[in-house]
């Protein structure tokens, strides 16, 4: 198991970052390539749903996990 890495994504004209596993973050990927989106715009999506007590890498982590389990494939990939 590795520990988070710090990733920096540029979202409606500012820089900003977040910390997630790589398990995370590859799911973050797959998402944004199912809905034909780019990465970042899913990133915005993401950070503008969320409750402002909840820091962005919480949110995706979490959108991740809903994703996963919603998803009829893939399903427990997160190792």
């Amino acid at each position: 198991m590795k520990p988070p890495r710090k990733r920096s994504v540029t979202i409606r004209g500012h820089r900003t970052s977040f910390s997630v596993e790589d398990a995370f973050y590859e799911k973050l990927e797959a998402a944004a390539e199912a809905r034909a989106i780019p990465l970042a715009r899913l990133i915005a999506q993401i950070d503008s749903d969320r409750p402002r007590e909840v820091n962005l890498s919480s949110a995706i982590r979490l959108f991740v996990l809903d994703w996963v389990q919603s998803s009829k494939s893939d399903v427990g990939v997160l190792k």
